[in-house]
């Protein structure tokens, strides 16, 4: 029986080329193996950023609040498609226009239970009206909008609250001047 854990995700280099697949929960135990991530962030039309808060259930990070969807590739997938399915999946939101903006590498442990060791793909999904949404609640919480002038200022203030990879995220973009 295939699980979440047994997933076949993509496993790469240190160049984000392909080498393989691996179950995402060996992925993500002890020091972690290298893999392909995004991390898809969905804009309203006057420019305020879908958060979501990981289910309970999640075995990294859960309970802590996200960019909109962050997940993992399958083998044949880009970025896009994988964002496209995730946001359906999780958020039951269909995104017809999905923008790449650039990708990151990081690796995190969180306590000692595991570790996320990706390349993360930033996507971009602008004026979407939230009303919509339906969150899975086995991926998702909870979810609130927010402008990301004031999420960089949460940041600095209850950094113990979010996920890494969205905080190395919004410093990525700022170190590259990309505006939101």
């Amino acid at each position: 029986m295939i699980t979440r854990e047994t997933e076949q995700i993509v496993i790469v280099d240190e160049n984000d080329n392909a080498i393989g697949e691996e179950d995402k929960g060996k992925c993500h135990d002890g020091a972690g193996i290298l893999h392909r991530a995004f991390l898809a962030m969905v804009f309203n039309k006057s420019g305020d950023l879908l958060l979501s808060r990981r289910s309970d259930r999640k075995k990294l990070w859960p309970g802590y609040w996200d960019g909109t969807v962050a997940s993992h590739l399958f083998k044949g997938e880009d970025y896009e498609q994988a964002s496209k399915r995730r946001l359906m999946e999780e958020l039951g939101l269909t995104a017809t226009v999905i923008k790449y903006a650039f990708k990151f590498h990081y690796k995190v442990g969180y306590e000692n239970i595991g570790t996320e060791h990706e390349i993360c793909a930033v996507t971009i999904v602008s004026s979407v009206d939230f009303e919509n949404i339906t969150p899975n609640s086995d991926e998702i919480s909870e979810i609130r909008s927010i402008d990301p002038r004031l999420l960089r200022e949460e940041f600095g203030r209850q950094k113990h609250n979010y996920v890494p990879w969205l905080m190395l995220a919004f410093n990525h973009m700022d170190k590259q001047s990309i505006a939101l």
